[in-house]
């Protein structure tokens, strides 16, 4: 098993990230991927306006990123997501019922553990939500 680190970059917006603020959007190292936290946006850093529609951009992100380091949703063991709060109090059952549905597309039966952070903020103007993952790449995949 390689135990150097690969580094990767997730065509399009991970070019503009690492040319700006310099950092790689994914690192592999062996069959363990680990991947920068993912956000809603499209190439040029637009956000949708509805948050649904972000939450699943951002799912959409996490799996192109995940493939340039050769890994899938079925291979995520643990997910982070980071949630700008919609009121004082929560982050909203809108927030939880897009999130679960991605869940089950994409990863089907298997349930990952799964941390949820509200804030007050993120690295983005416009940004209300970022998914962090880590997989472990199935041997026999």
């Amino acid at each position: 098993m390689a135990t150097t680190p690969e580094f990767f970059v997730t065509p399009g917006y991970g070019d503009t990230l690492l040319a700006n603020l310099r950092y790689s959007q994914a690192v592999r190292i062996g069959d363990h991927v680990e991947i920068s936290g993912q956000g809603g946006w499209d190439d040029h850093f637009n956000f949708p306006t509805d948050i649904a529609d972000e939450i699943v951009a951002a799912f959409d992100n996490v799996e192109r990123t995940l493939a340039t380091a050769g890994a899938t949703w079925r291979d995520v063991v643990s997910v982070n997501s980071y949630h700008v709060a919609e009121t004082d109090v929560s982050i909203g059952d809108e927030h939880n019922r897009v999130m679960v549905e991605q869940f089950r597309k994409r990863m089907g039966e298997r349930a990952p553990i799964w941390t949820q952070i509200g804030v007050a903020t993120l690295g983005a103007p416009k940004m209300r939500v970022e998914i962090r993952v880590t997989a472990v790449v199935a041997q026999n995949a």
